[in-house]
């Protein structure tokens, strides 16, 4: 029986964090959009997608905390990633690559600049970024720059040979081509602190770390499903990754998410007591940084049901409800490239 429809699992319900939205998000968010758009990177039907996901939103609700600036230069980045993702996503595997090391080379040297419209919104965000950012928070950043990058690419390939991973190996590259290690890596920047690497080598603090980040990765994954299969691209997601490791079908795949979605939170907040003391001062730092991660968290459950970039028209009904219906896959001729010259019309 082809299935036509699947309910999500009710993620908001085993949540008990607390959703808040950063009081700069109006006029911060309205000039990152404008920054974004101004370099007519996609064509008209990509712009509109790219736009209908409110990525300023995402990062209302992700950063509440955040000052005027900080915010800011947060929403510039989101922006930047999700071209990263939706560029690299329609590119095979050499050209994801390519598209990648533009922005990693941008991101590592001060003076790289290839004429790419890539590597100038990739700039003025290492501007924001370097003027502020810690020593310890910066080298970190970049070495999940790095990793990121090659997680993309990898992901690319994968796609282009129909090759979709097992539980293990897909879990460590979700967590560095979601992105979610970078957006963490924005906290010390936005919060004004350096932690120490000791406290990223600390088991507890680490438990609580990719607990948060799993939840974030697998509660997109399975809200994303029907936008991914529309598009041919389901191979990266972990609904499809788990119906192929244990042999089940959609349902019984989001419901699993459902339940590990669960564990994970139960482990996240337990892990917050079990971390030990590093110093005063440092103390400080470690509560912030685990309370930042807990907004982002709920954060992007919130978002996930206030804009149309998942379940489109619907998603407020699709809320209340939880039934998703499948969509009809886009053919491959009908996807469109992004333009990335610097002529400033737009693709046809």
């Amino acid at each position: 029986m082809i299935t036509s429809q699947f309910c999500l699992p009710d993620l908001l319900a085993v949540c008990p964090l607390v959703g808040a939205t950063n009081p700069h998000y109006r006029q911060a968010g309205a000039e990152s959009a404008d920054w974004i758009n101004s370099y007519n990177i996609f064509s008209n039907q990509k712009k509109t997608f790219f736009m209908q996901g409110c990525n300023e939103l995402l990062v209302a609700h992700t950063y509440p905390y955040a000052g005027y600036e900080q915010f800011r230069t947060c929403c510039d980045f989101v922006n930047l990633l999700f071209v990263v993702d939706e560029v690299s996503d329609d590119q095979n595997g050499r050209d994801a690559r390519a598209t990648g090391q533009i922005y990693l080379n941008t991101m590592l040297n001060e003076g790289f600049d290839d004429g790419s419209k890539l590597c100038k919104i990739t700039k003025d965000f290492r501007q924001r970024y370097m003027q502020s950012a810690g020593p310890n928070s910066r080298r970190r950043f970049l070495n999940h720059c790095i990793n990121y990058i090659e997680c993309v690419s990898t992901e690319a390939e994968l796609r282009e040979r129909g090759e979709v991973l097992g539980l293990d190996a897909f879990t460590h590259l979700r967590r560095e081509n979601s992105a979610i290690r970078l957006c963490f890596g924005l906290f010390e920047y936005v919060l004004g602190i350096d932690l120490p690497q000791m406290v990223f080598e600390d088991a507890a603090f680490m438990d609580a770390y990719w607990a948060a980040a799993d939840m974030v990765c697998w509660a997109n994954d399975v809200y994303s499903y029907d936008m991914e299969q529309k598009k041919g691209h389901n191979g990266n997601n972990i609904v499809t990754v788990l119906m192929k490791e244990y042999s089940i079908d959609l349902q019984a795949a989001a419901d699993y998410v459902g339940v590990y979605f669960e564990q994970l939170m139960k482990c996240f907040l337990d892990a917050r007591t079990r971390i030990p003391s590093f110093g005063l001062e440092v103390d400080a730092g470690v509560v912030r940084y685990l309370d930042a991660m807990a907004h982002w968290v709920r954060g992007n459950l919130d978002w996930s049901f206030e804009t149309e970039r998942y379940f489109g028209s619907k998603f407020e009904n699709v809320k209340e409800t939880r039934i998703v219906c499948l969509s009809r896959k886009v053919p491959e001729d009908l996807i469109l490239p992004y333009n990335d010259s610097d002529s400033g019309s737009e693709s046809e």
